[in-house]
């Protein structure tokens, strides 16, 4: 009988682990959007919407606290950590580092790829603050940064030396290229430091990159000098499949799923009001130029592109618009020196019961935690993108 219950507990472990899979890895690449700055205290906006209360639940427990997922791992660069990584469980506060704990696509993205494939999965993520696709991920295959025409007059005109400027950006070039490969590599060279269950004999498999960046280069008139005019950004199209290209080739991964979050800053274009209509060329350009390389014939079924615009939260975006008329409001009663303080508290409190219900004021409140171009700090918004993320890649598998 002993005998008997041994060869069928070989057996069962045979069986066990002859359907063993590898673990799928995600890399999430990118700049401050893909940090993520919407502080953790924005997640109760995701309960006043019936369509995204789902994501709050998949994100806490019902007593508010946060949800620890015993099925997804995560390292993180986290330049606020003594370390400069943040590991282990995914939890809320994988997102930017600063004040107060933070999220940002990682956390809907690791619920819902975890969701779509059913075991364990890793999360590499290697973001940076205010890094551009055009100097600072440049890949190899991309050569060196050249200088246009107005570029180099304009160095002439301010007396600088265009060799010394030459040189200062060759050095800057793919620096963060560099230092993504090299925390991947370092985190899949020893996968058990982060995930203690991890298997080394069933080995990994790179599932997917995502890739959500954008804004610094989509500013700069000095690299696009024509921006917002139709082709202006074609330079970003060319780079950033050059990259998907490298990055394939330096993983050894040569048709490594790819999501491109495509900038979606202020919502859909047809949408933009009449502050905003001035920025629709350079906008509505610049999204063009990143969804391009997922039309590529050479990535066909294996590159696409999420637009985030379609995730922008309307009322929320109004909201912070309308508040800016007590801002308004606030600095001309400054200007009256015969009003006491309590007297001008009063006059803004009674303007902002004209201008928000207290519905309005409550999502204001809990919704937003910063500025526009980072989602307005929004995980309604960032929750719904992580999720549009993960779908993408799973729609590819």
């Amino acid at each position: 009988m002993k005998s008997y219950l041994i060869t069928c507990l070989v057996v069962l472990g045979f069986t066990f682990s002859s359907h063993a899979k590898p673990l799928k890895v995600y890399l999430l690449v990118g700049q401050s959007n893909m940090q993520g700055h919407a502080a953790v205290r924005t997640l109760a906006h995701l309960g006043m919407d019936p369509k995204t209360v789902p994501l709050l639940k998949a994100i806490q427990n019902d007593d508010g606290s946060a949800k620890v997922h015993d099925q997804i791992w995560i390292s993180s660069i986290d330049t606020s950590e003594e370390s400069g990584v943040k590991e282990g469980k995914l939890t809320v506060g994988y997102g930017a580092g600063g004040r107060e704990p933070k999220i940002g696509p990682e956390l809907t993205f690791g619920i819902t790829m975890q969701q779509h494939v059913g075991e364990p999965i890793l999360l590499i993520k290697t973001s940076w603050g205010g890094k551009s696709l055009n100097t600072d991920f440049r890949s190899p295959s991309a050569g060196p940064y050249q200088f246009n025409e107005q570029q180099i007059e304009n160095f002439k005109k301010r007396n600088k030396d265009v060799a010394a400027e030459r040189k200062v950006r060759a050095e800057r070039t793919g620096v963060y290229y560099r230092l993504m490969l090299e925390h991947i590599r370092k985190v899949l060279g020893d996968i058990k430091a982060v995930y203690p269950r991890y298997d080394a004999k069933v080995g990994y498999e790179l599932a997917g990159f995502v890739w959500f960046q954008g804004w610094n280069d989509m500013v700069d008139g000095g690299t696009y000098p024509t921006r917002g005019q139709p082709g202006s950004y074609d330079a970003y199209s060319k780079n950033l499949a050059h990259f998907i290209r490298d990055v394939r080739k330096d993983l050894k991964a040569p048709k490594l799923p790819f999501v491109i979050g495509v900038m979606g800053a202020g919502g859909p274009i047809a949408k933009y009001g009449p502050d905003q209509k001035r920025y629709a060329g350079i906008h509505g350009e610049f999204r063009k130029a990143m969804a391009a390389p997922a039309k590529l014939p050479e990535f066909k079924g294996n590159v696409t592109a999420v637009f985030t615009e379609n995730y922008w939260d309307g009322q929320l975006s109004e909201l912070v618009d309308r508040r800016g008329k007590i801002n308004a409001k606030r600095r001309e009663l400054s200007m009256d020196q015969s009003l006491t303080r309590a007297q001008r508290d009063k006059a803004i409190a009674e303007f902002s019961a004209k201008l928000f219900t207290r519905e309005e004021l409550k999502v204001l409140e809990v919704g937003v935690s910063n500025a526009a171009y980072h989602y307005l700090g929004s995980a309604k918004i960032l929750g719904q993108i992580g999720k549009a993320f993960a779908d993408a890649l799973a729609d590819i598998e």
